[in-house]
């Protein structure tokens, strides 16, 4: 029981520094990248943050890399 309870502690604090990446992210303009494509109609938007995406994958990439090296 106490490895699950440290899973759900794990996953719970990865959640909020997701969040808290999020929010942040958005007051420096990462949603509204050139490239990301946005569909309007009538009733519906439909998003696709392509170039957001590529961005934060190259980012956590390279967190992911530095970490490692240690």
């Amino acid at each position: 029981m106490g490895q699950f309870a440290r899973v759900l502690i794990f996953g719970g604090l990865l959640m909020v520094g997701i969040g808290l990446f999020l929010l942040i992210g958005e007051r420096f303009g990462l949603s509204k990248l050139p490239g990301d494509l946005v569909w309007k109609r009538k009733d519906t938007t439909v998003y696709f943050p392509i170039v957001t995406s590529l961005v934060l994958s190259v980012v956590v990439t390279l967190i992911l890399n530095l970490l490692s090296r240690k």
